[in-house]
């Protein structure tokens, strides 16, 4: 790969000396096998631990009444990111109790999201990916609108 089609500040940051860095972040089995666990950018710090939308979003996708789930960090002034979850609900009726209930079965207590969040659809790419980064931005701008009309 040559780098990204006019783009040279994104090619000369992931193309490093002849090396594709992909952003991937994986994990060795005891067979040595390796699987791809999240990307890096969307890797939450709580308290200085990692935590992986991934791995919260296929505990939650395991509840009936969730069609779809989007996960994200964001901003907390005391452990550096909290974990919200974003959910298309089959029923209308799931709460957040429910979640965070499901979620403490099988998660530690660091990896339990602080807020869950019913939407009607969550934002995805042309090839139907969540788009986490559309997440956070709408929640970030939120946040500061907040913010401002408190101030």
């Amino acid at each position: 790969m040559l780098g990204y089609w006019n783009n040279a500040k994104e090619s000369s940051a992931t193309i490093k000396d002849g090396w594709l860095y992909t952003g991937d972040i994986a994990q060795m089995d005891e067979d040595g096998y390796f699987q791809i666990v999240d990307r890096k950018k969307d890797v939450i710090l709580v308290s200085g631990f990692n935590v992986y939308p991934n791995e919260i979003e296929e505990q939650i996708a395991k509840l009936p009444e969730v069609k779809e789930v989007g996960v994200i960090g964001l901003p907390d002034e005391n452990t550096g990111e909290r974990v919200c979850a974003y959910i298309v609900s089959t029923t209308g009726t799931l709460t957040q109790a429910q979640v965070i209930a499901h979620c403490e079965k099988t998660l530690a207590r660091y990896k339990l999201p602080k807020s869950v969040v019913i939407v009607n659809e969550l934002p995805k790419s042309p090839i139907g990916k969540i788009l986490r980064r559309e997440l956070r931005r709408t929640e970030l701008n939120g946040l500061n609108n907040q913010n401002q009309k408190g101030a």
